[in-house]
């Protein structure tokens, strides 16, 4: 009798100690989990079912409960569907589509295009982008909306245009300058919730000599490699987003003196020296696996589908039901980083 009591009492004991150590066993293994990061985001279709969230930093994030861009609204389209990279945190679809009818009010274009956000959990891409990872960025074509709904095949096989001289690294071409462009660049370093724009060098140049405006928010337009076929925006992180890691400040000035002359030198350009003897093989480049992001992520990508897309619907480019509340830009702080990761030294803080 006291050995069949002694077993119903441990039976359960034994059923808890196996539960916890299993619960133990999951931590471990997501904390260790070695999967391709781009691979495993670029893999899921729909976003996560849950409050808006961006979770870590521009570069090493993800995203939770994302919404869609509708792929056309009354003054924007959107590109390159097939990478189904339209998803951001509901306050970029809100400002995206303030902006795009602010610029077709006010700047003389009919609408703008739309290039990549975010991917449906954000995370890292296969291609194109070491951020956009935490539904707060969105590239904006350099490039009026056509007059015209663009085909399936248009979005994929239309390409941005320079507006670079060609063959010119750092001039744009008067050719295709005009004031609209200016205007519309300005336009978004404007709002209080964009944190950045990043333009090709010789833009910033261009809108320093000729911009008479207002110059208050110039520090944020901000130099950087490529960029001379679209600009990019990111906002704040949002409140509602606690794991959200901010960027640096913009530097107080306009960025018109001496760093934008450091791009307009021979150290930006420069190909990094080689060694003279190698000692020892170069080690493989790391590959970002999800144990290298925000352990919350690892929640965002085992998470739930939103329910209430169905194939036809998402292909419409409806967005799915998913709060979308306004939310106030926060105050930056104090890591820095860049678009794309390059390795050369640069002056303040991108």
């Amino acid at each position: 009798m006291q050995s069949r009591l002694f077993k119903a009492i441990r039976k359960p004991a034994i059923l808890a100690a196996t539960a916890t150590l299993a619960v133990c066993q999951l931590a471990v293994d997501s904390s260790a989990d070695d999967r391709p990061a781009k691979q495993v985001f670029g893999a899921i279709a729909l976003p996560e079912q849950g409050t808006p969230q961006s979770i870590g930093y521009y570069a090493n994030g993800c995203l939770a409960g994302a919404v869609a861009l509708p792929t056309d609204g009354p003054s924007w389209q959107v590109m390159r569907l097939s990478r189904n990279r339209r998803w951001g945190h509901p306050e970029l679809v809100t400002w995206i589509e303030q902006y795009a009818g602010d610029v077709a009010r006010n700047d003389g274009w009919p609408g703008i295009l739309i290039g990549d956000m975010s991917q449906p959990r954000g995370g890292p891409m296969a291609s194109g982008h070491a951020s956009h990872q935490v539904g707060l960025d969105v590239d904006i074509w350099l490039q009026p909306m056509p007059n015209h709904r663009l085909s399936a095949d248009e979005r994929e096989k239309l390409s941005a245009q320079s507006l670079l001289k060609k063959n010119a690294r750092l001039t744009v071409d008067p050719a295709k300058w005009n004031d609209s462009y200016a205007d519309m660049i300005v336009r978004a370093a404007n709002y209080p919730e964009v944190q950045r724009v990043f333009v090709n060098p010789s833009i910033k140049k261009k809108l320093c000599e000729t911009w008479t405006g207002s110059r208050a928010n110039f520090g944020k337009l901000r130099p950087y490699y490529g960029h001379d076929d679209h600009i990019h925006v990111r906002l704040f992180c949002q409140p509602g987003s606690p794991d959200c890691k901010k960027q640096a400040a913009v530097p107080a000035d306009d960025g018109c003196g001496k760093e934008l002359a450091w791009w307009y030198s021979d150290e930006p350009w420069a190909p990094p020296k080689k060694p003279e003897k190698p000692t020892k093989p170069a080690p493989k480049p790391h590959v970002k696996t999800l144990a290298d992001l925000p352990k919350a992520c690892t929640a965002v990508v085992n998470g739930p589908s939103v329910a209430s897309v169905d194939a036809a619907t998402f292909r419409s480019g409806a967005a799915p039901a998913s709060p979308a509340t306004a939310f106030a830009p926060a105050e930056p702080s104090a890591t820095g980083a860049f678009d794309v990761p390059v390795p050369l030294p640069r002056p303040g803080g991108q």
